[in-house]
């Protein structure tokens, strides 16, 4: 072996993650609007990018051929499938380096107009995302906590020392109503006496609702209970002795409270009146509602139709005219390379787009075809199902089709579902049976507890017995396990309660 400097050639081939690829998986993760910020940075960097605005244009016949089934994908029934090309003359998952158009028009769903849109029926009517505009924009202004207790304030306090002081008070409350600053360092803040504070503070607890001011939970329960002239030295004892309620202790509250049983419950039935929190009274944060991505419908003669949400698809075009137009004119080095990376990464974008589009309609399809039974029947026929299922019948990686289904939702006849929710995990059947999901089988587990009489509380392990009957194999610690997820106590805790209640 001669240890002196020479040259080699050798040739191996490696995977690359080029920017245009990991672009491709960037915008496959993105939900319809993150996708649409994406695409409105796009617009503002790249000069060679123009929104298309333009509506589609379907013929009468296409419309009824849509209407048919004719131009989208359509599951016949369970295990049967009839999928039209999304794109006449080619593959139904066209490679990224084909001739694309410059107009991306939602193409994957699918006449030979490329158009995405459609109304979504229900089994009680027809509902159309089209003309339902920005619901936000409907809402009335709703009067807030803090202009409900000034507006008392000002009614109540003529003193503008105490008026101020009250100002104060208001402002430290929390979300729940309660009071939480230190009245000490208020009152030496203001350069006032503490009693002072106190004062204005017991004439703030007398405001609506009852129950604000509060320091802890009893006092916020004694003052909703004195609002309704029903705190006598009987129910102090039991909210100074909450902690004995929360351990159900039930002995020992009526030693304490020297009340029998029949008191004791229909004092606990009060507590339980009342309103722990009431300043969520006025939290009046409208939840910005959930748009699906995919949207899916009965078929015209039975089966169902998945489509792509088209109202929040951007499509965009690159402007060649104008690139042959300022290509041809510039004459710099600089110039002509910064055109042809804007015109490259314009393109990329456009068929990035179109397979996205493409990608996310073959998995919604897929899910909608191996849950048919759910959407027919129910959640208790929700078939186990794993990326691995999806992959291998549409042929890509189970890391596609975990990008696919992150952040997307589909609309269903049975409401909106993330398309994470119909991959569960299976349980054995017993005896070598059928296996159930796990999201069916704690579906099943809360049934037979709301079912429950306070007669016949049913334990952890007379369930199991219900659960094996019915052809399930599943261990008394998954149903411990399913029973805490759904925030559902134990046996002896909710016999205790349904006690009280009797």
């Amino acid at each position: 072996m001669a240890l002196t400097p020479r040259l080699d050639l050798r040739q191996s081939q490696s995977l690359v993650m080029t920017p245009q690829l990991q672009q491709a998986i960037k915008l496959l993760q993105l939900s319809n609007i993150e996708l649409s910020a994406f695409v409105e940075a796009e617009l503002e960097q790249n000069p060679l990018l123009e929104r298309d605005d333009s509506p589609a244009q379907i013929t009468a016949e296409e419309a009824r051929q849509v209407e048919a089934a004719d131009g989208a994908p359509v599951l016949d029934g369970p295990g049967e499938e009839r999928m039209v090309d999304s794109l006449p003359g080619q593959a139904e998952e066209a490679p990224l380096d084909l001739d694309y158009e410059n107009t991306f028009t939602n193409n994957g769903a699918v006449d030979d107009s490329g158009d995405l849109s459609g109304d979504f029926g229900t089994r009680g009517g027809r509902h159309d995302f089209s003309d339902d505009g920005d619901f936000e924009l409907t809402l009335t202004r709703e009067e807030s906590l803090r202009d409900h207790l000034m507006s008392q304030l000002n009614l109540d306090f003529t003193e503008s020392g105490d008026r101020m002081i009250g100002i104060y008070l208001i402002e430290m409350l929390d979300e729940a109503g309660y009071l939480s600053g230190d009245l000490d360092a208020l009152a030496q803040s203001l350069g006032c006496d503490l009693e002072r504070v106190e004062a204005v503070l017991a004439r703030l607890q007398r405001f609506d609702p009852p129950g604000l001011f509060a320091r802890s939970l009893s006092e916020c329960l004694a003052l909703q209970l004195r609002e309704r002239d029903r705190l006598d030295p009987c129910m102090q004892a039991l909210l100074d002795n909450l902690e004995l309620l929360g351990k159900r202790d039930l002995a020992g509250l009526m030693r304490i409270c020297g009340a029998d049983t029949e008191d004791l419950a229909q004092m606990i039935a009060e507590i339980r009146a009342l309103d722990p929190k009431p300043a969520l009274a006025f939290d009046h944060h409208v939840a910005p509602p959930v748009t699906p991505d995919v949207l899916m419908r009965p078929a015209v003669g039975g089966g169902w139709l998945v489509e792509l949400n088209n109202d929040t698809l951007p499509r965009v075009l690159v402007n060649t005219r104008y690139y042959a137009k300022i290509s041809g004119a510039s004459r710099s080095k600089e110039d002509k390379t910064y055109l042809t990376e804007r015109f490259q990464s314009a393109n990329w974008l456009v068929k990035s787009l179109h397979q996205r589009a493409t990608t996310i309609l073959k998995v919604a399809t897929e899910i909608v075809r191996q849950q048919d039974a759910f959407f027919h029947r129910g959640i208790q026929y929700l078939k186990p199902l794993v990326l691995k299922d999806i992959a291998l019948e549409i042929s890509m990686h189970e890391s596609t089709v975990s990008r696919v289904t992150a952040n997307k939702f589909i609309a269903t006849p049975r409401g909106i579902f993330e398309l994470k929710y119909f991959f569960t995990q299976a349980l054995g059947g017993s005896d070598g049976g059928e296996s159930h999901s796990a999201e069916a089988v704690r579906h099943r587990i809360k049934t037979l507890i709301d079912q429950e009489p306070a007669t016949d509380i049913l334990s952890d392990d007379k369930i199991v017995e219900i659960l094996k009957a019915e052809g399930v194999d599943i261990a008394r610690r998954t149903v411990a396990k399913y029973r805490e997820s759904m925030h559902i106590p134990s046996s002896v805790q909710r016999r205790r309660d349904k006690m009280l209640q009797v």
